[in-house]
C-alpha cells in the first residue's frame, strides 16, 4: 500500500510570495498529482492515508441487458431445450429460458436479423441477416459466439428452413433459387434448385422470391416451395424435378402442413386461406375468408387485409388449431392488430396493444410428422412479448416473469442502489404483489429452459426508474435478474387535466405533464423525494397502513435578480424596489405565444398543476406528504428543477433550478429558504441591493429557459419535440442529431429577464409563499411557451474540435498540475456580493440547438454562426444551482466543530455552504424554527459543479445522517411516545471527526479535495480538457472509496480518494444519444448502469473481481436433454407411407454427388469462437494452447453425452433383462400345450 501525506495548515497563515507560487507551480506532475497549499512552516499537521485500491480492482465489463428487445424483427423456439431467441433491427439477439437465464449477443456488422432457425437440442442457432450472411451461433457457453459465417455475394437471402435433425440448411433468395448449405462446415453445396427449372417452361413472367421452404412431413425427399407470386412447386430431390405445381391468383405470405402430409394451407395477401391436397393440384380443396363479409353462392368473397402468416396444427382428441395474424376487413380501420385462433368452428379473435412482428405456435413433440398438440402461442409485438395459453377455451395469457415491460411508459430518469438494507426488497414486494394484475393462466411459464444458480457474489440491489407518465417502479436487481417489486403514481397527487383544457393548463410541455424528472431516495429512512418537469417536488414517506387524508402542498415563488433596469446611483437606491414598476409592459415575444390572455391579466402565482384538495386514500406503501411547486411570476412560467436532495435526519428538502435555490423544512411544512442564486453571494445582509452599472436593455425573450425537458432523451429531425409514447418509441437512434448540434453555437438565444425582486429569504413564513390545501387553477385562456433547453448534466451544445465534444466552460489548464499558493488564494478572493461571473456561459442555462428547416437556418444563420465567447458577452450568465448535498461539515473557516450544512453547487463552478441551525431537542424541533443562512464559503472549480462527498480524517468515506424509519401511522401506543432516532454516520468518535474533514467535489472538468475548516486545495485533478463529465459519483468499493465518472466522449473513469490518482480510464461509449447521458448512474461496489434503448437498461460493473465471477453469474442456456423418442408409425403406416425413412441427405447434397458450388456465389468466414476463428486470430504458444483449450472442450461435450447415452443404453439392457427373467419364471413351469 502507497502512503500519502496531506499537510493541514494552521488558519491565519499568509499566503506565500507570486514568486514562490510560480516555482512551486511550475513543478507540474501527472495527472491529479498536484497537492499543495499557500505556504507556511509553522504549525504544520501531517496526516497519514493509506489507499487500498489500485488499478488492479477495476476493469470494465458489460453484464447483463434486461428489457425488452428493440425494434424485434424475428423469433425462434427450440421445443426441446424450450428456450427462446428474438432478432432485432440492429442485429442484436436475446435468448431467454426460465427466470435467470437471459443472454445478449450482437451481430458485429449491426445489420437487422431477418430469421433464426435453432438447431433443435443441439445447442447451435442459425441467424440469417440483412446483409445476406448467415451465422452459426454456439449456445453450449454463457455468451454465445459464432462459429461460422457464409455471405452471399450475389443473391439476397429472403427464407431459410431446417429439417428437425438434419444438417442441410435450405436458402431460399429473392432470384428465385433455392441452395442448400452444410451446418457442419457451413459450405455451400453444389446441389441448386433453380427458379427457371422449377417452374413450367410456358410460365413467361419470374415467381418472384422465394417465400417458403419446407419438406414434406410424409417424405423428406421432397420440397415444398413457395414463391411470391402465388406459384408452389413440390420438389423431388432425387430426381431434381417437380412432382406437382400449385397456382393461385393471389400473392403468397406463408405456407403451413398437416402433421400427415397430404395437406397444406395457405395465406394470401387478399385476407384469404387455401386448403391444398396434393392429390388435387389444380385448385384448392377448401377456400375461406375469415374476416370476410359472407356473399351469395357465386360471388367472390370480400377481401381484407393481407393475412401475413399461419400454422395449421392438429390435435388427437379435438379439432385442429388454425393460427394466423392478419387479414381483417378494411372498413375496420380503427381495429387494433389481432391474432386470429379458429378451433373448430369457434373463432376467437385476440386484439393486441401493438402490431404483431411474428408468432409461434408451442407444440409438444418437435417432429412435423406427428401429432402437434399445441399448447400456447408465442406472439412477439414491436413493443411485447406475450404468450397465449391454447389449453384453456378463453385463452388467457401467462404472466411474463421477464421485465418486459419497462417502456410501459417512456423512461426519464434512473438511480441505482447497491448493497441497500436486506429488508427492504421484501418490503416493497410484500406491498407491490397486492396490486398486481388479475387474469393470467394458472399455468407456468412455458419457456423454462436453461439453468440458473446464485453467484458467489450476492447483494441486495434496487433499480428505480421515473417515467414520463408519473409513475415511479422500484425494481429488485440482485443477482443479476430484474424483477418489479412496487409501482408508484405520482398523477394520483393532481387533478385529472380535462381534454379540453389540457393545452392551457400545462405550459411547460406540450405532453406528459407529470412525466418524472429526479429522483432522490435515502434506503435507510425510506424518505422518497421525486421532482417532476412541471416544476413541482413531491416528499412520500413510507408506511404498511393506510390512510385517507389530504395532501398538504406549498407554492413558492422563486424570482430571479434583473440587471437590465438602469440602477440609479447607490445613495438614491431604495433597499426594496417597487415591484410595481418594473412589470414588463405585454409585449409579442419573439419565438413563442403571449403570456397575456385576452382580457389582459397576466398570470402570477399559479401552479402549473392543481393539487387534489378533496382528502385521498393513500393505500399501504409511499404515501404523499408535501408537494412544493413553483408558481409563475410575472407571465412567465416557472423554470425546471435541475437539483435535487432530502434530509431526513434534518427534516429538510432543498432543491434549485436556474433561478436560484429553494429550501423547505418538511416537518413544520414551512419554506425556509427561497432565494436566486446571485443572492446567496450577499452573505452580510442578504436585503442590501448592491449598486450596478448602467446597462443596455436587452430584448425580452422567453424562448431561453434551463429546463431538464424530455426532448433529450430522443432527437428529433423537427423541431416540435413531443414526450409520448408513441413518439418517443418511433424515433430515430441514430447519432445523426447530436452531430448536427456540433455545429451550432450554444449562445444563439439570450437570457430571459425576469423583474427584480428582493430575494426571499425565510425563517418560518413569507407572504409570497402560502401553505395551502386549496389550489387556484390556472386560467384557460392564457397560453405560453418555450424551449426546452439543457440542464448542466445534457451538454447538448457540443463544439467540434479536433473530433471531441467540448463545454462552453472549458479552459486551458494542465492534468494534475500543483497549486501554486497564489492560485490557492484565489478560491476565497470574491468578496460580499460579488459573485464570480465568468465569460463564458455554462452550458446548465445554453438553449437546445434543435435541427431546422432549411428556411429557419438561412433565418439564423447569423446567430448561430457566432461564437460562443462573443455571444456570452453580450448576455448575462444565468448560473443555475446543478449539484446540493447535506452533511455535517464546517460552514466556516473558524468552525471548530462540525454543524448541519447544505452544500450548494452551481453551473459556474461555484460551491456556496449554508448553514442550518436546527432545533436542539426533539421537542423543539416540531414547534421551533428552523435558521437557514449562507456562510460565505465559497468554492470554485472549472465548470458546472456535479456530485459532492466527504472523508474523515481517516479516509472513511462519510455518510450523510439520517433517521430510523418508523410507520408515521401505525396505531400503536408505543410508537407513538416513539422519539426520533438519528443516525450521523461517524466512522470515528463525533470528537475525533470534528476535528476536520476531507469534502470532494467534482465538476464538468475537474475534480477537487478540501481540507475543511481551514478550505485548503489539497488535491485537484484536471479530469478532461477536450470534453465534459456527464455523470460522477463518489462510490465504495472493496471497504474504499473512488470516483466514478462518465464523459461525454465515452470515457469511464476511476480515481483514487482522496489523492484522486486515476486507477481506470476505458474508452467504453461514444455519446450517441442524450438518453444515455440522462440514465447513466454509478452505484457502490463496482455497479453501472444506463438505458441503452428506449426499451433496455445496461448493467455494467467496473470491478476486477465481479468481471473474474461474471461467468459463474450467468445462466447456461444449454443443458443436456435426451431427445423425445418419434411415435411409432405402425406397420402399415411404415409400408405405405413413402420413403422418409430411407432418405439420405448426405449422399445427395454432398461433394461427391452434388459437386462444388462456385466460390463466387458465398465466402465462408471464420467465426471467433470457431477453431479457424482462433487460428487466424491467435498463433505461436498461446494460440496452440488455445486451440488445444477449444477441443478439449468439444472432445469432453461429445465424452460426456456419449456417457449419457451409455448410461440410458444400460438402464434400457437392465430393464430388458428384468423383464425377461420375469417371463422365464412365469412360463418355466408351463407344457407346450398351455400355451
Amino acid at each position: 500500500m502507497k502512503k500519502f501525506n496531506f499537510r493541514k495548515v494552521l488558519d491565519g497563515l499568509t499566503a506565500s510570495s507570486p514568486g514562490s507560487g510560480s516555482g512551486s507551480a511550475s513543478n507540474s506532475g501527472g495527472a491529479g498529482s498536484g497537492s499543495v497549499h499557500p505556504g507556511g512552516t509553522a504549525g504544520v499537521l501531517r496526516e497519514e492515508i493509506q489507499e487500498s485500491l489500485t488499478s488492479e480492482y477495476f476493469q470494465i465489463c458489460k453484464t447483463v441487458r434486461h428489457g425488452f428487445p428493440y425494434q424485434p424483427t424475428a423469433l425462434a423456439f427450440d421445443p426441446v431445450q424450450k428456450i427462446l431467441a428474438i432478432g432485432t433491427r440492429t442485429g442484436a439477439i436475446r435468448i431467454l429460458g426460465r427466470p435467470g437465464v437471459d443472454c445478449y449477443c450482437q451481430h458485429e456488422s449491426g445489420a437487422a436479423v431477418l430469421q433464426l432457425q435453432f438447431l433443435i437440442n443441439e445447442g447451435a442457432l442459425v441467424s440469417a441477416s440483412s446483409d445476406d450472411t448467415l451465422h452459426l451461433w454456439n449456445l453450449r457457453q454463457k455468451r454465445p459466439a459464432i462459429l461460422h459465417s457464409l455471405k452471399f455475394n450475389r443473391e439476397r437471402i429472403t427464407y431459410c428452413h431446417l429439417p428437425f435433425q438434419s444438417k442441410w440448411l435450405y436458402v431460399g433468395t429473392e432470384r428465385g433459387n433455392t441452395h442448400i448449405v452444410n451446418i457442419e462446415s457451413f459450405i455451400l453445396s453444389g446441389y441448386v434448385i433453380m427458379w427457371n427449372k422449377a417452374i413450367e417452361l410456358s410460365t413467361k413472367t419470374h415467381p418472384g422470391p422465394v417465400v417458403h421452404l419446407s419438406d414434406s412431413p410424409r417424405d423428406e425427399g421432397k420440397l415444398l416451395i413457395g414463391y411470391e407470386n402465388g406459384t408452389v412447386v413440390f420438389w423431388d430431390l432425387k430426381s431434381k424435378r417437380a412432382e406437382l405445381r400449385v397456382y393461385y391468383d393471389e400473392a403468397i405470405h406463408s405456407i403451413d402442413w398437416h402433421h400427415e402430409g397430404k395437406q397444406f394451407m395457405c395465406s394470401h395477401s387478399d385476407g384469404s386461406l387455401t386448403l391444398w391436397n396434393l392429390k388435387s393440384p389444380s385448385r384448392p380443396f377448401q377456400t375461406t375468408v375469415p374476416h370476410g363479409k359472407s356473399q351469395r353462392e357465386g360471388r367472390k368473397s370480400e377481401s381484407c387485409k393481407p393475412i401475413l402468416k399461419v400454422e395449421y396444427k392438429t390435435c388427437r382428441n379435438s379439432e385442429p388449431f388454425i393460427i394466423f395474424s392478419g387479414g381483417l376487413s378494411y372498413d375496420k380501420a380503427c381495429r387494433r392488430p389481432s391474432l386470429t385462433i379458429m378451433h373448430g368452428k369457434a373463432i376467437t379473435v385476440l386484439e393486441m396493444d401493438h402490431p404483431i412482428v411474428e408468432f409461434l405456435t408451442l407444440c409438444e413433440t418437435p417432429y412435423p410428422n406427428e401429432c402437434q398438440e399445441p399448447y400456447a402461442v408465442a406472439v412477439l409485438l414491436e413493443k411485447d412479448l406475450i404468450l397465449v395459453d391454447l389449453t384453456q377455451t378463453n385463452f388467457p395469457i401467462f404472466e411474463n416473469p421477464y421485465p418486459m415491460d419497462i417502456h410501459e411508459s417512456p423512461v426519464t430518469c434512473t438511480a441505482y442502489f447497491a448493497d441497500c438494507p436486506p429488508d427492504l426488497i421484501l418490503v416493497l414486494y410484500s406491498i407491490g404483489v397486492k396490486h398486481k394484475k388479475q387474469g393470467y393462466s394458472n399455468k407456468e411459464w412455458p419457456v423454462s429452459g436453461g439453468a440458473w444458480n446464485l453467484g458467489a457474489q450476492t447483494f441486495p440491489e434496487i433499480i428505480i426508474t421515473g417515467h414520463a407518465d408519473g409513475s415511479i417502479k422500484f425494481w429488485d436487481a440482485s443477482a443479476m435478474t430484474l424483477q418489479m417489486l412496487y409501482k408508484l403514481k405520482t398523477s394520483k397527487v393532481f387533478e385529472k387535466q380535462k381534454v379540453g383544457d389540457g393545452k392551457q393548463t400545462c405550459e411547460i410541455v406540450e405532453e406528459d405533464p407529470f412525466a418524472v424528472q429526479m429522483i432522490y431516495w435515502c434506503p435507510e429512512s425510506r424518505i422518497f423525494c421525486v421532482s417532476g418537469v412541471s416544476a413541482y417536488v413531491i416528499i412520500y414517506k413510507f408506511s404498511r397502513h393506510e390512510i385517507t387524508t389530504e395532501i398538504v402542498s406549498l407554492e413558492v415563488r422563486l424570482q430571479c435578480d434583473v440587471e437590465d433596469i438602469i440602477t440609479p446611483e447607490p445613495e438614491t437606491s431604495p433597499p426594496f424596489p417597487d415591484l410595481s414598476s418594473q412589470l414588463p409592459s405585454s409585449r409579442s415575444l419573439s419565438g413563442s405565444t403571449n403570456t397575456v390572455s385576452s382580457e389582459g391579466v397576466m398570470k402570477d402565482s399559479i401552479p402549473c398543476l392543481s393539487v387534489k384538495t378533496r382528502p385521498v386514500r393513500m393505500p399501504p406503501g409511499y404515501q404523499a406528504d408535501l408537494v412544493i411547486q413553483l408558481v409563475w411570476v410575472d407571465g412567465e412560467p416557472p423554470q425546471q428543477i435541475t437539483s435535487l436532495s432530502i434530509s431526513s435526519a434534518y427534516g429538510i428538502v432543498a432543491f434549485g433550478n436556474c433561478t436560484g435555490l429553494v429550501v423547505v423544512d418538511f416537518i413544520q411544512k414551512t419554506v425556509l429558504l427561497s432565494m436566486g442564486t446571485i443572492d446567496l453571494y450577499r452573505s452580510s445582509d442578504l436585503y442590501q441591493r448592491q449598486p450596478r452599472s448602467p446597462r443596455k436593455n436587452k430584448q425580452f425573450i422567453a424562448d431561453n429557459f434551463c429546463m431538464r425537458g424530455l426532448s433529450n432523451f430522443y432527437p428529433d429531425l423537427t423541431k416540435r419535440i413531443r414526450t409520448s409514447y408513441q413518439s418517443l418509441t418511433e424515433l430515430n437512434d441514430s447519432p445523426v442529431p447530436l452531430e448536427l448540434e456540433r455545429c451550432k453555437s450554444p449562445t444563439s438565444g439570450l437570457a430571459t429577464r425576469t423583474p427584480e425582486a428582493a430575494p426571499g429569504f425565510y425563517r418560518n413564513e413569507m407572504p409570497a409563499v402560502r401553505q395551502r390545501n386549496q389550489v387556484h387553477h390556472l386560467p384557460g385562456e392564457v397560453k405560453g411557451s418555450r424551449k426546452l433547453s439543457l440542464p448542466t448534466d445534457l451538454k447538448a451544445d457540443l463544439d467540434h474540435v479536433n473530433g471531441h465534444c467540448t463545454s462552453p466552460t472549458s479552459q486551458s489548464c494542465s492534468s494534475g498540475k500543483r497549486l501554486s499558493s497564489a492560485d490557492v488564494s484565489k478560491v476565497n478572493r470574491w468578496g460580499p456580493g460579488r459573485p464570480p461571473f465568468r465569460k463564458a456561459q455554462s452550458a446548465a442555462c445554453m438553449e437546445i440547438s434543435l435541427p431546422v428547416t432549411t428556411e429557419e437556418a438561412r433565418e439564423n444563420s447569423y446567430n448561430r454562426s457566432r461564437s460562443s465567447s462573443i455571444s456570452s458577452i453580450d448576455k448575462d450568465s444565468k448560473e443555475a444551482v446543478t449539484a446540493l448535498y447535506f452533511m455535517e461539515s464546517f460552514a466556516r473557516k473558524n468552525d471548530s466543530t462540525v454543524s448541519p450544512c447544505l452544500f450548494v453547487g452551481t453551473s459556474l463552478g461555484m460551491v456556496l455552504l449554508i448553514s442550518l441551525n436546527l432545533p436542539s431537542s426533539d421537542e423543539q424541533r416540531f414547534t421551533e424554527p428552523v435558521m437557514v443562512l449562507p456562510s460565505g464559503t465559497f468554492l470554485s472549480l472549472k465548470g458546472a459543479v456535479l456530485t459532492f462527498s466527504c472523508m474523515d480524517r481517516t479516509g472513511s468515506l462519510m455518510q450523510p445522517p439520517y433517521e430510523v424509519w418508523r410507520d408515521p401511522n401505525n396505531t400503536d401506543e408505543n410508537e407513538k411516545t416513539w422519539k426520533r432516532k438519528l443516525v450521523m454516520n461517524y466512522s470515528t468518535s463525533p470528537q475525533e471527526a470534528g476535528d476536520h474533514q476531507y469534502t470532494i467535489i467534482c465538476s464538468e472538468k475537474q475534480a477537487k479535495v478540501f481540507s475543511l475548516p481551514s478550505q485548503t486545495c489539497l488535491y485537484v485533478h484536471n479530469i478532461t480538457e477536450t470534453s465534459f463529465i456527464l455523470q460522477a459519483e463518489v462510490v465504495g468499493m472493496c471497504n474504499s472509496a473512488c470516483l466514478a465518472c462518465f464523459c461525454a466522449n465515452g470515457h469511464i473513469m476511476i480515481m483514487s480518494l482522496p489523492s484522486l490518482r486515476p486507477m481506470l480510464d476505458v474508452n467504453y461509449l461514444p455519446l450517441t444519444d442524450m438518453r444515455i447521458a440522462r440514465t447513466f448512474c454509478f452505484t457502490n461496489e463496482g455497479q453501472a448502469l444506463y438505458l441503452v434503448s428506449p426499451t433496455e437498461i445496461q448493467r455494467l460493473t467496473y470491478s476486477q473481481e465481479m468481471c473474474d465471477n461474471i461467468q459463474d453469474m450467468l445462466g447456461d442456456l444449454f443443458t443436456p436433454i435426451e431427445t423425445p423418442e418419434a411415435q411409432n408409425r405402425g406397420f402399415l403406416k411404415g409400408l405405405f407411407g413413402g420413403s422418409g425413412q430411407t432418405f439420405d441427405r448426405e449422399e445427395l447434397f454432398g461433394e461427391a454427388t452434388a459437386g462444388k458450388a462456385s466460390r463466387s456465389l458465398a465466402q465462408h468466414i471464420p467465426g471467433p469462437g470457431s477453431i479457424e476463428g482462433v487460428k487466424g486470430a491467435a498463433g505461436g504458444v498461446m494460440g496452440e494452447l488455445t486451440r488445444a483449450r477449444i477441443a478439449l472442450d468439444e472432445r469432453g461435450q461429445r465424452l460426456g453425452e456419449l456417457e449419457e447415452k451409455t448410461a440410458g443404453m444400460m438402464t434400457s439392457a437392465e430393464a430388458f433383462s428384468k423383464h425377461a427373467h420375469e417371463l422365464m419364471l412365469k412360463y418355466k413351469d408351463k407344457k407346450w400345450y398351455q400355451f
